[in-house]
C-alpha cells in the first residue's frame, strides 16, 4: 500500500460511514411510523434497515498472489464499499392503544422494530468510524506535507 492509496481509503470508509449515519437517521426519524408502505392493499410500519459493508477488493486469491509476489500496493488496501441495505428481520412490535386509528380488532398497534437505544449505540458507532477515518487522512496529510519538506 502506497501512502497515496490511504486517501482513497480512508476516503470510501467516510462515504461508507456517513452512509451508514443517513440510515440510522432515517431509523430514529421513523420509529413511530405505522404506514410507512403498503402491501398487498394493506398499509405496513416501517421496517428497520440495516447497512452491509464489503471490501472493494472482494477476491481472496487476487490479494494473496499479490502479498505473495511482493507486489502490495494492488492487492491489498482498497477500502470498503456498501454490499447493500437490508430491512431487519426482527418481529414488528406490538402495543396496546384502541384510540389509535391503526389499531387492530384487539386494540393492539404494530409499531415499527426500531429499537432507539440500539440506533444510538450504532450511531455513536459510526460517528467513532468516521473520526478515525478523519484522523487517519489527516496523518496521511501530515506523512506527505514531511516528506515534501525533506525534498527543499
Amino acid at each position: 500500500m502506497t501512502l497515496s492509496n490511504s486517501f482513497g481509503i480512508s476516503a470510501s470508509a467516510l462515504t461508507a460511514q456517513r452512509l451508514r449515519m443517513d440510515i440510522i437517521s432515517s431509523n430514529i426519524a421513523n420509529a413511530g411510523t405505522t404506514r410507512a408502505s403498503v402491501v398487498n392493499g394493506e398499509t405496513v410500519p416501517y421496517r428497520r434497515k440495516m447497512v452491509v459493508f464489503s471490501p472493494n477488493e472482494t477476491n481472496f486469491s487476487k490479494m494473496l498472489q499479490s502479498q505473495m509476489s511482493g507486489n502490495s500496493s494492488k492487492g491489498i488496501g482498497s477500502g470498503v464499499r456498501v454490499k447493500s441495505i437490508e430491512e431487519d428481520s426482527a418481529p414488528l412490535k406490538p402495543v396496546y392503544n384502541p384510540t389509535h386509528q391503526d389499531a387492530n380488532a384487539e386494540g393492539y398497534v404494530m409499531m415499527p422494530n426500531v429499537d432507539m437505544t440500539k440506533e444510538m449505540v450504532d450511531m455513536i458507532s459510526a460517528s467513532r468510524s468516521y473520526e478515525a477515518n478523519i484522523t487517519a487522512l489527516n496523518a496521511s496529510k501530515s506523512m506527505i506535507m514531511k516528506a515534501l519538506e525533506i525534498g527543499k
